[in-house]
């Protein structure tokens, strides 16, 4: 570690203890950071135009609270700072200061730099694999450097579009993977912010139909020192470094800051087109790992008040999540951390609402259990910002009782994968999904009545960036992972025979148009279920990651959406837009509360009935049977004319879907007159494109084997 004195004209005044980070005042920048258990913390200023050149060390004489403070005068936006602390080197106790380590703000807006993994470095602990034995190589040659940042943007007229959830039709994207590849994007723009910005990539989307943009993580965060080692990187950045500050590796423009104002370039061109954006989130760990992870912010900042640690060992961490270590949101200073950077979010970037992945972590308590009224959700409650926009949980985490699913508070909504693997059962023709996949396409009041909480709470999906694409699900029996050298050990053990038995290429064309036929029985499902529906990017036109079920490190033609579509994939793409036409377009599919399944006020109909392919109403023996694998439902619209994507006048929107997962063509007949006279064909997944046609009541035909019909009461 370098020698720094400060020089005589530069002097660090008290300052003030808030706001935390660092605060350009027109006259000077402040400096403020929590360090509950540290003995002195200085700051370090860096040379902007050689940012490896350290210029000063001043140290910040002043302490309020635990929080280090003091003000820089003449100090203006684009300065370069970090931080490093002094303080016990006891990990057997949880405290791991070391003023060998470069550290970074934790309200830092903006980040300069990569971790370089190349070096001895980061680590506090000892560079011979000592765990308890300190480091005391310098580590500032290889971590970003923080910049103080110009908060001054013009969002013009710019507002959110503030799409109610029942309307909302979320779109899971990889901000790189999305544009990296569209032809339509010019070259510099594609896979970054602006990229998606651009009116070629945003035409998409339209086109389409969806609403809301859900990015993967977009907060500063590194590779694992694992991958680099590999010459791989991860490409999904769930390891975050920095909970401020959006990725510059997202910035088409190199100069420091940028990522910052092209993000909100982003957020201002979307919102533009009535579409808004949701963040991925990972406030459940940080990307400083286990005991032998790096020391880059909160580790050498206060590591026994940041991190779970465990009781009987304090130099390990309690590892809940998966990647080394957990965030202790029980402790009031992670979670202001946590809830600043939240609002940050909201109120300068403007973004609509976030998806927190490890979502139970965010409610562990001391014990390790989950409380559903811990701090976290009470205070997201009750603030007036964070209790406005979309929340959305995973709802689990690896930790005892992490399984979540349905047991999040009222605000909240979660991603269901009851229901995602229940179609996926049903649609392989298991036995016995008769009476789950009755509550699945009918928003799972079974999860999510008893809290209060609307169908809109249930986010269904069909495959996430986590697992294989829709194309893969049903065109691959395994897992081919062999490219992130992990041996194919790594992902989900998923086992699967959606695809027939016969796996990769082929030229059997029964077979192409079966794995055709599934991917639209999946898509037309999603898309008639009540809740609210999520896609993931490029499913609507059949890409593939060649097998790969945790492409999380591939950041390269495997992850990227190809745009170069062949006849079957325009065609999906085609079929994928009708869908959400006509979600859109019929009300019964954008139900506000649950299906009560009995007489309405208006008496002439109920609002759901199940029936047996040969007309009859289903008996509570029915659904009891092992091999049910052909039914419909009966869903009652309320009588509001609308439009079919036709332009075609509906008296109500009354619909009769009916879903066969046998592999054999059934016998159907029609209910009786009294359920209606008149069926038009709205879909049909035996067909790449559904014809025109009628059925009247009491009609008898055969169901395609492995297919779904909608039909509209007319």
């Amino acid at each position: 570690m370098s020698e720094k004195k400060p020089r005589p004209d530069v002097e660090v005044w008290r300052g003030v203890s808030y706001p935390l980070g660092a605060t350009y005042d027109g006259g000077g920048v402040n400096f403020a950071v929590w360090s509950e258990g540290a003995t002195g913390i200085d700051v370090c200023l860096f040379d902007a135009e050689n940012p490896q050149k350290e210029l000063y060390s001043l140290p910040l004489v002043d302490v309020t609270h635990h929080v280090w403070h003091g003000r820089v005068a003449g100090l203006k936006p684009g300065a370069l700072y970090a931080f490093r602390a002094r303080g016990p080197w006891q990990p057997d106790n949880g405290l791991r200061f070391n003023p060998h380590k470069l550290l970074m703000d934790p309200y830092a807006k903006v980040l300069v730099g990569d971790i370089n993994h190349a070096g001895p470095l980061c680590d506090a602990n000892s560079a011979t694999g000592h765990e308890l034995q300190m480091n005391i190589e310098d580590s500032a040659d290889f971590v970003p450097r923080c910049m103080v940042e110009d908060s001054l943007y013009d969002w013009g007229r710019e507002v959110s579009p503030n799409i109610i959830w029942r309307r909302t039709i979320l779109y899971e994207l990889h901000l790189k993977g999305f544009t990296a590849r569209h032809p339509g994007v010019p070259p510099e723009l594609r896979g970054t912010y602006l990229g998606l910005a651009h009116p070629a990539a945003i035409r998409h989307l339209l086109e389409l139909g969806v609403t809301s943009i859900q990015l993967q993580p977009i907060h500063a965060g590194c590779a694992e020192g694992f991958l680099s080692a590999k010459g791989l990187t991860n490409y999904w950045n769930y390891n975050t470094l920095s909970f401020f500050s959006p990725d510059e590796r997202f910035a088409s423009s190199r100069e420091p800051g940028k990522a910052v104002v092209e993000f909100k370039d982003m957020v201002k061109a979307l919102h533009e087109a009535g579409l808004e954006v949701i963040l991925d989130v990972v406030y459940n760990h940080s990307c400083e790992g286990n005991h032998l992870g790096p020391s880059l912010s909160f580790k050498g900042l206060d590591n026994q008040n940041y991190y779970w640690l465990e009781p009987g060992n304090r130099a390990r961490y309690r590892n809940y999540t998966g990647c080394g270590n957990t965030l202790k949101l029980s402790h009031p200073q992670v979670l202001k951390l946590v809830l600043d950077s939240l609002r940050y979010w909201v109120t300068d970037m403007h973004v609509d609402g976030f998806r927190f992945d490890l979502c139970s972590v965010m409610g562990r308590t001391g014990d390790g259990g989950f409380d559903l009224n811990a701090a976290f959700f009470q205070a997201v409650y009750q603030d007036p910002v964070l209790s406005r926009v979309k929340l959305i949980a995973e709802p689990w985490d690896i930790g005892p009782g992490g399984y979540r699913t349905g047991g999040f508070p009222l605000q909240w909504a979660e991603w269901n994968d009851r229901f995602r693997e229940t179609i996926r059962r049903f649609w392989r023709g298991d036995e016995r999904q008769a009476a789950e996949i009755g509550y699945r396409l009918t928003g799972s009041s079974d999860l999510f009545r008893a809290s209060g909480r609307r169908p809109s709470a249930s986010i269904n999906y069909v495959a996430c960036h986590d697992g294989f694409t829709l194309n893969d699900l049903v065109s691959y029996s395994r897992k081919h992972n062999e490219l992130n050298s992990e041996e194919n050990r790594d992902g989900t053990n998923e086992n699967h025979s959606w695809n027939c038995g016969i796996e990769g290429d082929t030229s059997d064309e029964n077979v192409l148009e079966l794995r055709e036929r599934q991917k639209r029985n999946f898509l037309a499902t999603l898309f008639i279920s009540q809740g609210t529906p999520m896609l993931t990017a490029g499913d609507e036109m059949g890409r593939t990651q060649k097998g790969n079920n945790n492409a999380y490190c591939q950041d390269n033609e495997t992850s990227w959406l190809n745009w170069e579509l062949d006849e079957r994939q325009s065609a999906l793409l085609d079929f994928t837009r009708r869908c959400i036409r006509i979600r859109q377009g019929m009300p019964v599919l954008l139900r506000r509360s649950f299906f009560l399944g009995e007489t309405l006020e208006d008496s002439r109909f109920r609002d759901l009935v199940w029936f047996r392919p040969d007309g009859y109403e289903m008996t509570p023996s029915d659904w009891q049977l092992p091999y049910v694998r052909c039914l419909g439902l009966f869903l009652g619209g309320d009588a509001i004319a609308t439009l079919d994507p036709k332009g075609r006048k509906l008296h109500g929107d009354t619909l009769f879907i009916l879903l066969n997962a046998h592999y054999e063509v059934v016998p159907i007949c029609l209910p009786g007159k009294e359920w209606g006279l008149r069926w038009d064909v709205l879909l049909d997944t035996a067909q790449t494109f559904t014809s025109e046609r009628a059925l009247s009541a009491s009609a008898k035909f055969f169901l395609h084997g492995r297919s779904m019909l909608v039909l509209v009461q007319s």
